[in-house]
């Protein structure tokens, strides 16, 4: 036994590390701009972009969180991962903008349609949230691998040994590293997912001995606490609003090298997440018949006792890995993120703005190393995943507000989003319970009125106020009515690209207008659509947006059929 695992154990996971260390360095190879560090070269196909939209969104914290609060209060808990799962067909729709804006990052966006301090505003917000993001993926990992060793190794070396592992392959790839690695770690997650489920039914007597020795509400999807309907209701408005500025999102959904492969990668690499979080809510519901007795502050060491008590040598080793996996890939994509934010929208705008190619890879590498670093600390000091992922809804959703009306409402501008910001931000003080004055409002009550109050404070102060200079708002415009592959329409017009890469057109003829021929935005158009509307114009749009409701509509009711049978 070496650190409470088998032989067999421990070369599974060196195996796993041997070929992950060698497909990343393999990487660096085409890695030859920061282009390629930050977005891959917009190289990616659909099938990447789908391994890359499920792997860098997906996390082992994320199951050990949903598994922790289903453990607790039954299948309700799963909604700490769901809320977004209404939010997905709009991936589709989204998915085109990110491309189409061709910028490298969130901050670009915001500094192009707001101004320069609005993209360093949103950069402080994009490093935090990597930053906090990576502490709680390192935390719910380190704990439950700390369960999976019998205290062999404390969290704290774990999360230095996985961080030390993590930084050997990924900081010379860059994204072109994640999109390769992410196929293989995609597989491992799954692995994650549901390899606990057969064992515990066994280990129960099967499904109906165990729903047996349950409350009925542990197989409800509605908790009568913590996760009430109205709660569900709240959390899904605000991913809706808050998910379109997580930082690694203009990665994921614009790294591709066509509009339907980011849409497809982002929107179907979520939905495999989806399914996979039933794997994480149905293992907490199974760890609570298996394992009663945990307190409210131990809820997320279930994951890792139902590891260490029910797999046996070998698949406990894959089940390392798995975990390991499953934070390799997002960290991968947060790493990235947050470098091109440092390199790009502080460094080389506030410090040397003139790097030649080999000086700003290096500041990318750098930054990536330090961001990591910031994401242990917190990872020590933080109390719990779900307290900390909450303070992460919120901050996404007060920027959530300006990208959305970005994109709809051209009349929108730097002084409403101020306003909307200092708006959200005060009304969540005064009414949380994060200083002595807060009321203690529960979150869904103050999602309830800091989200309607941030759209007001938007559309009223930017009615009030001069609007964005007409040139930079025609060049964001004319960037969104422009589709991969027609770049030579921006050239002709005199527009700067910030990063073109490579590009696919998916017009059948050469002399037809992609927009005219069904790939107009709906949400570009939103407020003309009364002008503009034609199923032939949106047709793109409209299609997958469709089939995408009928993936959501099916995986619910999996979850429904799946929580019924026994």
């Amino acid at each position: 036994m070496i650190f409470g695992l088998s032989l067999l154990d421990v070369a599974v996971i060196v195996i796993y590390i041997a070929v992950i260390v060698y497909l990343g360095l393999r990487a660096k190879k085409m890695v030859h701009s920061s282009g390629d560090y930050f977005m891959g070269g917009r190289k990616g196909n659909r099938w990447m972009m789908i391994a890359n939209g499920f792997g860098g969104a997906t996390h082992t914290d994320q199951a050990i969180g949903v598994a922790g609060a289903t453990y607790e209060i039954g299948l309700g808990g799963i909604w700490y991962q769901w809320m977004y799962l209404f939010a997905t067909p709009f991936f589709w729709l989204l998915g085109p903008i990110y491309r189409r804006v061709r910028y490298v990052t969130t901050g670009d966006f915001f500094e192009e349609r707001y101004g320069s301090k609005h993209g360093v505003a949103y950069s402080i917000m994009g490093l935090l949230y990597f930053v906090m993001d990576i502490g709680l993926i390192l935390k719910g990992t380190g704990t439950a691998l700390e369960s999976v060793t019998h205290g062999a190794l404390s969290s704290t070396l774990i999360i230095i040994f996985i961080t030390l592992f993590f930084l050997a392959y990924s900081v010379l790839g860059g994204l072109v590293s994640a999109l390769i690695v992410n196929v293989v770690q995609g597989f491992f997650i799954l692995i994650l997912s549901f390899l606990l489920i057969p064992f515990a039914i066994e280990a129960g007597g099967g499904i109906t001995a165990i729903k047996a020795n349950l409350p009925e509400h542990m197989f409800s999807f509605i908790a009568p606490n913590e996760a009430t309907l109205f709660f569900i209701f709240m959390v899904v408005i605000n991913g809706l609003v808050g998910v379109v500025v997580q930082p690694h999102h203009m990665a994921l959904g614009g790294a591709g090298k066509s509009e339907k492969s980011c849409r497809s990668g982002w929107t179907y690499g979520t939905f495999t997440k989806r399914i996979a979080t039933l794997g994480w809510a149905f293992v907490g519901v199974l760890a609570a018949a298996l394992y009663p007795g945990l307190l409210s502050n131990q809820r997320e060491s279930a994951f890792g006792i139902m590891v260490a008590n029910l797999l046996p040598s070998g698949l406990l080793g894959l089940m390392v890995a798995a975990m390991i996996a499953a934070i390799l890939a997002v960290l991968h994509n947060y790493m990235v993120g947050g470098s091109a934010i440092i390199t790009r929208n502080i460094y080389k705008k506030y410090l040397v703005k003139n790097l030649d190619v080999g000086s700003e890879l290096k500041v990318a590498r750098l930054s990536s190393i330090l961001l990591v670093i910031g994401g242990v600390v917190i990872a020590l000091i933080i109390p719990s995943v779900i307290e900390g992922l909450k303070i992460v809804w919120h901050f996404t959703a007060f920027f959530g507000i300006g990208f959305w009306m970005a994109i709809i409402w051209r009349r929108a501008n730097r002084y409403g989003l101020w306003a909307s910001l200092a708006v959200t931000t005060l009304s969540t003080l005064y009414t949380g319970k994060y200083f002595s004055f807060g009321l203690g409002w529960a979150t869904e009550y103050q999602i309830a009125l800091y989200i309607p109050l941030g759209f007001l404070a938007m559309i009223i102060v930017s009615l009030l106020t001069r609007s964005e200079p007409e040139r930079n708002l025609d060049k964001f415009y004319t960037l969104l009515h422009t589709p991969v592959g027609e770049e030579y329409k921006l050239k002709e017009k005199g527009i700067d690209m910030v990063f073109e890469g490579e590009s696919v057109s998916e017009a059948t003829d050469k002399n037809e207008s992609l927009e005219e021929n069904g790939h107009s935005l709906l949400l570009v158009d939103l407020l003309s659509l009364h002008k503009t509307f034609s199923f032939k114009r949106y047709r793109a749009d409209l299609v997958g947006f469709g089939w995408a409701v009928i993936f959501v509509l099916a995986i619910f009711a999996l979850g429904l059929i799946t929580a019924n049978i026994g």
